[in-house]
């Protein structure tokens, strides 16, 4: 009997560190994704995750812009963008959920509700 709790124990331990282990987000990611006016853009993402914190870049045909705020924990990534179009400031919000050579993306402008999905893709090496 005693053994059998010993080996629940180890399973459950082995389970919880498996879950807390962080997605390999590393690497160039490509979306399209959509705009307020229904139209995609191509979007490249760069990730470089140290731990639980990713550093990177978000690259457009209007410009780059760094990656801030990030986190990685288990098989979700989110971070913030601080962009600024024709003087006004503005900041998206990007939770993801990443399964292989995917993530599944909701990106919302923060004070805003209203949200938008896109999947990106691992880029081939």
């Amino acid at each position: 009997m005693q053994w059998k709790r010993v080996f629940c124990l180890a399973a459950t331990a082995v389970l919880f560190t498996l879950g807390a282990l962080a997605a390999d987000v590393n690497g160039k990611w490509v979306a399209q994704v959509p705009g307020r006016d229904g139209q995609t853009m191509d979007t490249t993402f760069n990730f470089k995750a140290d731990g639980e914190k990713p550093s990177g870049s978000m690259s457009t045909q209007m410009g780059e812009a760094a990656l801030k705020e990030g986190k990685v924990s288990g098989d979700s990534i989110s971070f913030k963008i601080n962009l600024e179009f024709g003087g006004n400031a503005i900041t998206l919000l990007y939770d993801g959920k990443v399964s292989g050579s995917e993530i599944k993306f909701t990106r919302k402008r923060e004070g805003s509700e209203q949200s938008r999905e896109f999947t990106a893709k691992r880029a081939a090496s």
